[in-house]
């Protein structure tokens, strides 16, 4: 019986290199048949992802491919990009789930024998413009949920005030609600000046109100409210920074930026409050 002639994968990618991305060091692999010692680690500092570019480079590497390993291949994926190498981005699970790896060959050397057979496929990655733009977006999602943190915060301090100021508005961030809350962290006690504060669409009384506002106003529960209030409005102002961010890089892109910046997210404390996000305004 004549014995089965055993296949071989043809290398496609001579210039294939790969990066084990590690949160302290990074293994790196290139061709064994351009050097003694294919494989080498470098550290994550800057200037050690610089002379991984320059070894790279040194050794005839035109495209790297990397694992996407939380947040830790950013900075390498970015440098090396910027060195002009091409650099795929691999899901881990599938450069495991290969077969054919021998248990002697290290994680980056793997890679890159696959790499160099032209078997791997990479992971979507945005132009840098589209990234950046990402990147204000996901600072921006964060910051609003910082901020609605703060309004729970404030919510809080007004309960064990019992100032049921939840009850008489829809939104304790809104007209009514930001204008009594800021006069009460000034110092403002009287129900009558409270409840003036009123916009004319909230729904409740000027004596429902005042009923509402009639609380116990403990200086431990205004201290509470207060720097609860400073604190959402500093991220209310951190998200006026990322508008103006998104803004440029949407004018660089070319989109159309002639919005009302009220229509993007604004934080709540709760999911009814997502459905009023886009409105201009609150009471």
């Amino acid at each position: 019986m004549a014995k089965q002639k055993t296949q071989t994968i043809e290398t496609v990618n001579i210039g294939a290199a790969a990066v084990d991305i590690g949160s302290r060091e990074h293994m790196a692999a290139v061709n064994p048949d351009v050097t003694d010692a294919p494989v080498r680690a470098f550290g994550t500092f800057t200037h050690d992802l610089h002379d991984l570019a320059a070894w790279f480079r040194s050794h005839g590497v035109t495209s790297v491919a990397m694992e996407s390993t939380g947040v830790y291949w950013i900075p390498a994926y970015e440098i090396l990009e910027q060195n002009g190498f091409e650099v795929i981005l691999v899901n881990a699970r599938y450069a495991k789930n290969v077969p054919g790896r021998k248990t002697d060959v290290s994680d980056a050397s793997w890679l890159r024998q696959l790499h160099s057979y032209g078997v791997l496929r990479g992971s979507f990655r945005p132009s840098v413009e589209i990234a950046t733009l990402r990147a204000y977006l996901r600072q921006r999602e964060r910051l609003v949920e910082y901020a609605a943190a703060h309004i729970q915060h404030m919510q809080k301090a007004l309960m064990e005030m019992n100032v049921q100021l939840h009850h008489v508005v829809s939104d304790i961030t809104g007209i009514t609600g930001m204008k009594i809350i800021r006069a009460i962290v000034a110092g403002e006690r009287d129900l009558d000046v409270l409840a003036a504060y009123r916009d004319v669409r909230c729904k409740a009384s000027t004596e429902t109100i005042k009923a509402a506002l009639n609380g116990n106003d403990r200086p431990e529960h205004i201290f509470g409210l207060t720097q609860s209030l400073e604190l959402y409005d500093f991220y209310q102002a951190k998200m006026l920074e990322c508008d103006r961010h998104l803004e440029t890089t949407l004018a660089a892109l070319g989109a159309d930026t002639e919005h009302d910046p009220s229509q993007l997210p604004r934080p709540g404390t709760k999911t009814k409050h997502k459905d009023q996000a886009s409105q201009h305004a609150f009471v």
